[in-house]
């Protein structure tokens, strides 16, 4: 680790020591802290928007999760980041925080009563948390699901094996994958959650690979991938497990999304696939295809390969990115129809030698019948939370991106705006994409903002502000809106809730 890493954990670490991190068992009973130098920025600027709802097609609903919009890290099934619900305008923001040391929460989904279910991983390593979605106060006691090692070197600020990803299902049962390879089902309940069982997986996954995504097919399967470019399927019936393994040397590093024909489709660093069980549960390859990975991993990135969950619009397409150099593609494909080439076109965004996403394309509406699109946020330049203290910043960049009926793409508009590594999301109810931004300051100012851009034409709208200083970075944590409309962003040390008033 060289000196500005060490001195990028250094404030983390200190930072840590200013507020306990709650009474007992309970987390959340202090905001966040703030520096002294928060005055340094406006806390609003801009003006608040209209809702203006996007047309879009139908977001297709897994039997087995919960509905759309509360299940997962991505949202849905078809991993969309898109929500019916109208998140804030900007109107009087309320903003509240809460600390819960040195803990983030990058997966949350909402149960059935709208609490936040997060799977949150510390120095210890990953838990499910129970969160009170107003005031932001834990409920009951964590689920330690992952114990981490950190004398095996591993860097617990990149790993994303057993405990980045989860999904939650309709009866409020959540699925865990977990670092010593064992697939958990939990009930979320009123103490906070009961271990139902697990699926001992470790005879599949040998040696240093490890778990990273889960998720149940149309028909209940549960599909498992790991980094190592193993597919696993569990009968949830029966308990058989059954694999596949990509070609040597293929590694998986996001979130896998599946579609109503029983395929789920996964990106490795080299190419795209969509694999299905079959009728005894066995995973095979329905279709794939190889993308430009480029010549090297670039900054901002976990691996030489596309940085995103493949996101699935309407019955027919399917977008990723690529890793092309001098500059990524966004790319259409067609799911269904006779093998081939199944690129259905591609475009380049962002500045040559300085383009690359670690997040997912946020599906951003539109109708058969005309342009559908998606939004892509720039990653390049974040290399860890040292990236973007004593002022500094990334290249940044968020783009809008559509596919026309004749199968030709464009660059819409792109906005300059600097949104480091959020998942990015859109609000189809009111037509607003909602970023979580980090401008280029001074040495004193490392302000934090919620920014709304209009999906339509790229203005931002308005930009809130959290608070000065590491504790306030995201570090690839999702934005989520909830079921009242809320927004929430996880960070380094806790959860912040924006609301209209």
């Amino acid at each position: 680790m060289n000196r500005v890493r060490l001195t990028a954990a250094a404030l983390l670490a200190s930072v840590a020591v200013l507020v306990p991190a709650g009474t007992g068992s309970a987390l959340g009973g202090f905001p966040i802290p703030s520096l002294p130098t928060d005055f340094l920025t406006e806390p609003f600027s801009g003006t608040p928007a209209t809702a203006n709802p996007l047309p879009h097609e139908e977001i297709k609903q897994n039997p087995f999760l919960s509905p759309n919009g509360t299940s997962s890290m991505h949202d849905d099934a078809y991993a969309s980041d898109a929500y019916e619900v109208s998140g804030p305008l900007g109107n009087n923001v309320k903003v509240r925080s809460a600390w819960y040391g040195v803990s983030e929460c990058a997966t949350v989904a909402f149960d059935s009563q709208h609490r936040m279910v997060g799977l949150c991983g510390d120095l210890q390593g990953f838990k499910m948390r129970l969160i009170d979605p107003t005031t932001l106060r834990t409920i009951g006691n964590d689920l330690l699901t992952s114990k981490r090692n950190l004398a095996s070197g591993e860097n617990p600020f990149t790993s994303i094996c057993g405990g980045t990803y989860f999904s939650l299902d309709s009866h409020d049962v959540a699925t865990v994958v977990t670092v010593a390879k064992q697939v958990w089902r939990v009930r979320v309940d009123a103490a906070g959650f009961t271990k139902l069982g697990s699926y001992d997986v470790s005879a599949y996954v040998p040696g240093d690979d490890c778990l990273v995504a889960t998720l149940p097919d149309w028909s209940g399967n549960i599909f498992f991938v790991t980094q190592q470019g193993r597919v696993g399927v569990i009968n949830p019936t029966t308990g058989t497990i059954k694999t596949m393994q990509f070609p040597a040397g293929e590694g998986i590093y996001n979130s896998i999304s599946g579609d109503e024909t029983g395929a789920i489709y996964i990106v490795t660093d080299h190419a795209l696939y969509a694999v299905e069980a079959d009728a005894s549960g066995q995973p095979q390859v329905r279709w794939s295809q190889v993308y430009d990975r480029g010549s090297v991993q670039k900054s901002g990135q976990l691996s030489q390969g596309s940085g995103t969950t493949p996101t699935l619009i309407g019955d027919d397409l399917v977008a990723i990115t690529d890793n092309a150099d001098p500059q990524m593609h966004v790319q259409f494909y067609r799911r269904n129809g006779a093998n081939g080439d199944r690129l259905l076109c591609q475009v380049p965004v962002f500045g040559a030698g300085a383009s690359d996403t670690e997040n997912s394309l946020i599906y951003a509406g539109g109708t058969p019948d005309g342009p559908r699109s998606v939004i892509v946020e720039n990653n390049y330049g974040y290399d860890g939370f040292q990236s973007t203290i004593l002022g500094k910043t990334t290249s940044g960049g968020v783009a809008k991106v559509s596919i026309n009926p004749d199968n030709t793409c464009q660059v819409d508009w792109t906005n300059p705006i600097v949104s480091p590594t959020p998942v990015p999301k859109v609000s189809l109810g009111n037509g607003l994409l909602y970023l979580y931004a980090k401008p280029k300051s001074n040495p004193l100012d490392d302000s934090w903002y919620l920014a709304a851009v209009d999906v339509r034409t790229g203005a931002t709208k308005w930009m809130q502000r959290t608070g000065n200083g590491i504790q306030w970075n995201n570090h690839y944590a999702a934005i989520y809106l909830g079921p009242d409309g809320a927004a929430y962003m996880p960070t380094l040390t806790g959860m912040i809730r924006f609301k209209d008033q």
